[in-house]
């Protein structure tokens, strides 16, 4: 089975001094750094996600700043695609169904921004479209919530949607497991 590893919006805006920083995006890039670095080793597919914000009055993933920008610990090298996005669901209205099957990759190992949105949406789609889907959930972040005058820290956040996602429509792992395997 062919297999892809999916960065979904590790985007600058997600971290400190961006326009919507995430809980503890630093540990998340870095571990899915971790799993870039072995992916270009092993010569197997990275399609980079970059959400660019088509609304005019979007207070983040603005075209043109710099925090549309991919983080440099997960940049773009060589030939791998980076496939734009304007929704949650990275298939949505985007190529990366047809990069995927066009490719032959049946398995995707899906790392990114936000937990609670991008990622969650993207795996449920990937499930629909009848791919095999692993998310690592250390290569994942989250930002509080609020709703019904709560505050959801981040942590919870990210804790719920794995956990909704673990078993149901992906594989929920580590990095380290993920590299193990």
């Amino acid at each position: 089975m062919s297999k892809a590893l999916l960065l979904i919006d590790v985007q600058n805006d997600y971290f400190p001094g961006g326009a919507h920083p995430l809980i503890e995006p630093e540990a998340a890039a870095a571990a899915a750094q971790r799993l870039l670095e072995d992916f270009r080793h092993r010569g197997a597919p990275v399609i980079h996600i970059q959400h660019v914000a088509e609304a005019p009055d979007a207070t983040f993933m603005r075209p043109g700043t710099d925090g549309v920008e991919i983080h440099p610990l997960v940049a773009p090298e060589g030939s791998e695609p980076v496939i734009q996005k304007a929704a949650p669901n990275s298939f949505l209205g985007t190529s990366l169904e047809r990069e995927l099957r066009g490719h032959g990759i049946e398995e995707i190992v899906v790392a990114g921004m936000m937990s609670s949105m991008c990622v969650d949406a993207t795996v449920r789609a990937a499930s629909d479209l009848g791919f095999t889907a692993t998310v690592v959930h250390d290569a994942c972040a989250a930002p509080d919530l609020r709703f019904g005058g709560a505050t959801i820290p981040g942590a919870t956040v990210h804790a719920a949607f794995m956990a909704a996602l673990d078993g149901n429509y992906a594989a929920v792992l580590s990095a380290d497991e993920a590299l193990a395997g």
